[in-house]
């Protein structure tokens, strides 16, 4: 609890204000044993978009090389340490404890979380068979809302007729502690093919959306009680003549939690539910782009997330511990229009079904301030059930296509165990392993789908993806100088990956790739991450992080060839710089090494180097005004490929260069 002591003026009495913490989920009992980046709410402010800011973590990115600005939001899932990307999303996000992957598809839908709203980030990198749940396969981004009493605002414009907003307060009434945070961002784009390439077909990525969120708790005794409510909006253009989508979704929560101390034990309790809405248009694409043809109309994918988690945790001398249960459930359905025929849809589809997750879990630690070791257990039960795929003629009503999938379910018992040491002059060795497994999403199971001239078939018979992990890790801290570096093997059995099986024809020709996801085999990851930071003098620092992964498939149909979207390296870093007593520069540059685009690693995208520049003025102690430039250099970021029955390979790029100038206000 912060409490903060406020003057009435002259002739006033000072009262004080109560300003309630935010229901965090408490720190793993043996975390420091783990790979562990924290990211303070200054850090993650360095950009508009919550996930370009998280991208300074080494081996951090969503499945595609384009941040949430452009990417449609099925392709917006994020994964850790670039083992196997995936648009599911192999790494588990939570809010203050609350999932915040879509229930239809895993993906995240990152307008929902504007850095106005986040207090931190926790990124554990690693199989989270911990506290965490099912689905930290990669690792965990665990997201923290701002504490009441940290107010800002934020406005600014841009070029490509840009402009964003966000604001975020608390305020204390009769005993309730109210949270609110407001954001909206609207870009024109930019068109992502470029000459001689570009066609009709083409026009530009556009962007507009925002959320809302409002947070009420109280503290009654040593209960904390928190309810928290959230909605966001998107729509956005896929820089191709009528290829659109758009997402909406509402999350609410309640949080009760009562902190360990002489009394007993501590202990939380939550629950939440999610209810999310994506449509989306697809079309083909003519040879040479002379124009686009609809393709399929996904105008509806309602879909309902629910769960909770019940915690015990407790302390005895150096003895540090937590038991508990967690249950989450998701059911959804997508429902869409197909094979046109020249003046409409001719087919109607829809295709879901539910999947549920429960499980137990109990963790310990000992920590003697310079041994810790720490050893915990999972066990989940999983099922799937309902799933179907229902295909009609819409002129006539008749069902040409009916399938009622049978229900799958398994329990998978996952651990984890770490042990550090430190040392008295600063630096430290840890060594970890851990397990951690990711149901299929409902997406995966039951959804077939086609983007431009390429059909992917869903797969019902797909199994669990399973990680089996160990890693070493040095680090320390002497005067101005700080470093982490860690040495990982990971790997992934039974990875879902959409596979190439064949064509798809287009009158007498081949127009495109048909592929199905699969379980493909065995993912094998030797890599290396690590993390410098230097304060060369009190007003300039300097960092740097490095992420190597050489992944690959090591059995299967897929054996022998890397991952999609995976690249083998990523180095990025930055500076701070203040020259004068108000005046703060900042820059960061992110190089990453090729990576393919597509399953036979036949199509490459090239490596990429983007910088990007901001300098703030201090008009007052709490008003602040910046100019910041994204990709200063204009550099040409290759983010897709595809082949052109006339033209051969066409590259998509993203974001050109873009020129912010705003307004920054604090409390």
């Amino acid at each position: 609890m912060l409490t903060a002591t406020l003057s009435g003026g002259p002739g006033h009495a000072e009262t004080e204000q109560v300003f309630v913490t935010a229901a965090k989920l408490p720190e793993a009992v043996g975390g420091a044993a783990f790979s562990t980046v924290s990211l303070t709410p200054e850090q993650l402010s360095v950009s508009g978009r919550l996930d370009e800011a998280l991208e300074q973590v080494p081996g951090l990115s969503l499945f595609r090389r384009t941040n949430s600005i452009s990417a449609n939001a099925s392709t917006q899932g994020v994964s850790l340490r670039e083992i196997a990307p995936s648009g599911a999303s192999r790494a588990l996000v939570l809010l203050d404890g609350i999932p915040m992957n879509d229930p239809f598809g895993g993906w995240v839908i990152w307008t929902q979380l504007p850095f106005e709203d986040m207090g931190g980030a926790e990124i554990v990198r690693g199989a989270g068979a911990g506290p965490y749940g099912a689905g930290a396969l990669t690792g965990t981004i665990l997201l923290t809302e701002r504490d009441s009493a940290q107010g800002i605002a934020d406005i600014a414009g841009g070029t490509l007729n840009s402009a964003r907003g966000g604001a975020s307060r608390g305020e204390a009434l009769d005993g309730i502690d109210l949270f609110a945070s407001i954001a909206g961002e609207r870009t024109n784009g930019w068109i992502p093919v470029q000459e001689p390439d570009r066609g009709a077909a083409d026009n530009h990525v556009w962007f507009d959306g925002g959320e809302a969120s409002l947070r009420a708790q109280t503290q009654i005794g040593s209960i904390l009680e928190s309810a928290r409510i959230g909605y966001y909006d998107e729509s956005r253009g896929a820089g191709v003549v009528g290829a659109t989508s758009s997402a909406h979704g509402l999350t609410s929560s309640l949080s009760f939690a009562s902190n360990p101390g002489a009394s007993g034990p501590g202990w939380r309790l939550q629950g939440w539910m999610v209810h999310s809405g994506f449509s989306n248009t697809s079309v083909s694409v003519a040879p040479g782009r002379g124009g686009t043809t609809p393709a399929n109309d996904q105008f509806a994918t309602p879909a309902l997330g629910f769960g909770g988690n019940a915690a015990l945790l407790g302390q005895s001398g150096a003895l540090h511990w937590e038991a508990g249960a967690d249950l989450r459930g998701d059911s959804g359905e997508s429902r869409e229009l197909y094979k046109f025929n020249g003046s409409e849809f001719s087919m109607f589809r829809r295709s879901g079904g539910r999947s549920v997750v429960a499980g137990v879990y109990g963790e310990g630690a000992i920590d003697t301030s310079q041994w810790l070791l720490t050893l915990g257990g999972r066990g989940d039960y999983w099922a799937t059930s309902q799933g179907h795929l229902v295909e009609m003629d819409r002129a006539t009503g008749t069902i040409t296509n009916q399938q009622e999938y049978e229900g799958k379910h398994g329990i998978v018992p996952t651990a984890r165990g770490g042990i550090r040491r430190n040392f008295n002059d600063g630096q430290y060795l840890r060594a970890a392993a851990y397990a951690g497994f990711r149901v299929p999403s409902l997406n995966e199971l039951y959804r077939p789908f086609r983007v431009g001239n390429d059909v992917t078939q869903a797969n019902a018979n797909l199994r669990p993806e399973k990680l089996y992990g160990a890693e070493l890790g040095w680090g320390g801290g002497w005067d101005r100088l700080r470093w982490d570096a860690t040495l990982f093997y990971n790997q992934l059995h039974s990875a879902i990956a959409n596979v190439t099986i064949g064509q798809v024809f287009c009158g007498p020709v081949a127009c495109g790739t048909l592929r199905q996801r699969q379980n493909a085999g065995d993912v094998g990851a030797l890599g290396f991450e690590s993390q410098l930071t230097y304060t060369v003098a009190d007003n300039f620092s300097a960092w740097s992080a490095v992420a190597l992964s050489n992944a690959k498939f090591t059995s299967g149909p897929l054996d022998g060839f890397r991952p999609a979207q995976t690249p083998r390296a990523t180095i990025t870093g930055g500076t701070s710089w203040q020259p004068l007593p108000k005046l703060a520069l900042d820059a960061q540059l992110r190089w990453e090494g090729l990576r393919y685009e597509n399953d036979l690693n036949t199509l490459r995208l090239g490596a990429a180097l983007v910088l990007d520049m901001r300098a703030t003025y201090s008009i007052t102690e709490a008003l602040a005004g910046y100019v910041a430039v994204d990709n200063a250099t204009d550099a040409n970021v290759a983010t897709a490929a595809t082949q052109d029955a006339l033209l051969g390979e066409v590259i998509s790029y993203g974001q050109p260069r873009i020129v912010w100038a705003g307004i920054t206000y604090t409390e």
